[in-house]
């Protein structure tokens, strides 16, 4: 039986939060916001081959505040000017004794405001632009009244460029941001959603447009779920560890070094908040954040760090918040294995429908689904997290296109029960590698589904021994750049007019598949060079880097919209990053990435192929249509599949029971300045309907080992019948403020 210390299920009702207020996230009384002012492409960057090109500040509305914000070009920031605080109007002539008393209130109601308004808003800006780093996040101090008395100075909540940021842990650093991006953090409203990472991106508190604004967004992968080649000398120091499976198991056995809890380190340290502000000044505006299921729960038998990396999750989220920064929250993990890949838990088989368990681990994946679903479509969550990848690379042709279409249709319409239409998080699934073309007519009509590809040249299987290093002119990486427009322009564009939102999770600068630990512990690659010249980028020639800055660039101008993985790759036991063209960060600094991810619009040249012109069908982004499924999905893709591709029959296998503790992902706790709680009523759970119990086993059951099943029989003893997969589809929620 799993150990489940969240379960909360004897009184289901009692986890759902009946009586909520949303905060007032645009309150324009409240502190004086400054609104971004949206900036297009840098001068001389306007590209005729799509609409991005042009601003969308006509298509938001910003709600007045007690100052007008401005956009200050000459800082790559925003400032603030006072506005007019009573209008003027006609008066009588006054005797000069009036008019000397009018003249002494109307300083004191001045200065009542503006001495406020210049230390929380207007001071910090000013700072900025000379030079200094004040205006840190909960910084504290004093300053002279008008009665010459010492006067307590406002917590400073927001900057700026060149603001002093204070993290949770007392420690500071200056956030550089170049692009106008401002961060936001008040502890007396945590969850405030008015910043923004850049002048052309919106505040999490207004919608994103898929059809005019480009994803450029980055992976923070390695950090939840664990790969060799992105933490090298973890693995380094236990030889035997292929995967996140057998690495917990080895470090669980190593207490003298802390155990399992070594992961917990890592989780501290991989990715700090400075790094999330990096990402923002870096002229991103998306992060892909890979979780595991073992956040929320592991069952008997399974060695992974259990419910510990979910408080790191929310506190990413948190950052991500202050920042401004959009996250694609991805399922990477699937119990049994959805792909037999060393990131999905373990490395090697499938089971996960496919075996004896294929089916009553999809039921687990299921339940993690929903649990994940409930909690980012909560108000608190649901503008920071806005797309929810329900499931990492599947293997399609070990398991078949029926069952997992059968599988994306039954976790679409749980999905949509718990939120309901228009509303919860974009749901995105992975083209399975199979290309773009054959999800084409899939789910149409669906509210609001993406198709996420990961195009790699790395794991072409070719020598790929063509010259990158063809100069620092024209013609700069020789024919790579050309490759990947040729390749990918064309049939993105395609899947968006003919599928819907469409973007690349995962792409990098790997045209070779050289790095330590790469292709696996131990794998071999297929490069035609000497891959050393590949592993340390303090070698690379002048001509290298253009040619790769001229390869990502032309990617990225490709794929329109991507997450280029990964942010950071850690150094090895050799103390250098042995896979520095999978490291966003080392290629900024490397300049082999553009400083402006604008900046590569225009790098393919004119269209090859059909042009996207920002416009989606309606139902594509929850307009008119969505939610108005084809009824041919549900009988074509049937829940559980009549049969599996291996030859078990679903409606004989053993499954778990519908009986189980139903677990809540924690909230974080926030207090204010006062020390009074903050939202102490919420507690995960967005659909007071959902009310369904959890699976878990059925006793007496002998259930075979659901990682390492493919060869076994029905086990003697185990009931069996498909009911017991199928979730009750959810009523809708009731109609909520905020949402």
């Amino acid at each position: 039986m799993a150990d489940r210390p969240y379960s909360q299920a004897s009184q289901p009702d009692s986890m759902h939060r009946t009586n909520y207020t949303p905060l007032p996230l645009n309150d324009a009384s409240s502190f004086a916001r400054p609104q971004p002012h949206y900036t297009g492409y840098p001068e001389g960057m306007d590209s005729p081959r799509d609409s991005y090109v042009q601003s969308v500040a006509d298509s938001h509305t910003y709600l007045p505040t007690r100052t007008e914000g401005y956009y200050n070009g000459d800082n790559g920031g925003y400032g603030e000017k006072a506005a007019p605080l009573v209008t003027p109007r006609t008066k009588p002539r006054r005797t000069g004794r009036f008019i000397i008393i009018g003249v002494i209130l109307l300083v004191v109601v001045a200065a009542a405001v503006v001495i406020p308004l210049y230390f929380a808003v207007i001071k910090p800006h000013n700072e900025k632009s000379t030079g200094n780093s004040s205006g840190s996040s909960g910084a504290t101090g004093t300053t002279t009244g008008a009665n010459g008395k010492p006067t307590p100075v406002s917590a400073i909540v927001s900057g700026g460029d060149g603001t002093t940021v204070t993290t949770n842990n007392g420690s500071t650093f200056t956030y550089n941001n170049p692009f106008g991006g401002i961060w936001y953090s008040d502890p007396d409203d945590p969850y405030n959603n008015n910043a923004y990472p850049n002048s052309w991106t919106p505040p999490l508190n207004q919608s994103w447009d898929f059809g005019s604004m480009r994803i450029h967004g980055v992976n923070l992968g390695g950090w939840f779920v664990l790969e060799p080649f992105i933490t090298p000398a973890l693995y380094q120091k236990y030889p035997g560890a292929v995967d996140e499976w057998t690495l917990s198991t080895l470090m669980a056995a190593d207490t003298a070094s802390g155990g399992l809890n070594q992961l917990e380190d890592h989780y501290k340290t991989f990715i700090t908040e400075e790094d999330i502000a990096q990402i923002a000044a870096a002229g991103l505006s998306w992060v892909r954040i890979p979780i595991p299921y073992w956040a929320i729960e592991v069952w008997d038998g399974e060695p992974f760090l259990a419910k510990t990396s979910w408080k790191y999750i929310v506190q990413a989220l948190q950052w991500c918040r202050k920042y401004g920064l959009r996250v694609k929250l991805d399922l990477h993990t699937i119990p049994g294995s959805q792909n037999g890949f060393n990131h999905s838990g373990k490395d090697g088989q499938i089971n996960f429908l496919q075996g004896i368990m294929g089916i009553a681990n999809a039921q687990r994946a299921l339940n993690y689904i929903r649990i994940i679903t409930e909690f980012i479509s909560q108000p608190e969550w649901q503008n920071v997290v806005q797309i929810f990848g329900i499931m990492n690379e599947v293997q399609v042709k070990v398991i078949g296109m029926t069952e997992v279409r059968g599988f994306y249709v039954e976790a679409y319409e749980m999905i949509r029960g718990i939120t309901g239409i228009g509303k919860g998080p974009y749901i995105s699934i992975h083209d399975a590698f199979l290309g773009l073309q054959i999800w084409e007519g899939f789910l149409e009509g669906a509210d609001r589904v993406m198709l996420d590809t990961h195009p790699y040249f790395a794991f072409d299987g070719g020598a790929a021994t063509d010259p990158i290093d063809t100069g620092v002119g024209p013609g700069a990486g020789g024919t790579w750049p050309q490759a990947a427009c040729n390749r990918w322009e064309k049939i993105m564009n395609t899947s968006r007019t003919n599928f819907g939102v469409t973007f690349a999770g995962e792409f990098s600068n790997g045209f070779n598949d050289c790095g330590l630990f790469l292709t696996g512990v131990g794998g071999s690659t297929t490069y035609g060079g000497n891959c050393q010249d590949w592993q340390d980028s303090s070698q690379w020639t002048p001509g290298t880097v253009a040619g790769l800055l001229a390869f990502s660039s032309a990617s990225m101008d490709a794929l329109r919209d991507w997450f280029f993985w990964t942010w950071k790759i850690a150094p090895s036991n050799r103390g250098i990053v042995e896979s520095p063209l999978w490291s966003y960060s080392l290629g900024l600094a490397g300049g082999w990435i553009a400083k402006d991810p604008r900046t590569v619009v225009g790098s393919c040249g004119p269209s090859i192929g059909p042009v996207f012109d920002g416009t989606f069908e309606p139902w594509m982004t929850g307009g008119a249509g969505a939610g108005t499924l084809d009824p041919t999905e549900t009988v074509q893709y049937p829940w559980p599949p009549a049969s599996l591709v291996d030859g078990n029959i679903p409606s004989q296998m053993p499954v778990y029971t519908s009986t189980g503790s139903v677990v809540t992902l924690p909230m974080p706790t926030f207090t204010d300045r006062k020390g009074k709680p903050i939202d102490a009523t919420a507690n995960g759970w967005f659909n007071i309907n959902d009310n369904a119990l959890a699976p878990t086993t059925i006793p007496g059951c002998p259930y075979p080992d659901p990682w390492n099943a493919l060869n076994d029989t029905l086990p003697a003893g185990c009931p069996t019948g498909v009911a017991m997969a199928i979730p009750a589809v959810i009523t809708p929620p009731p109609t909520r403020r905020g949402l």
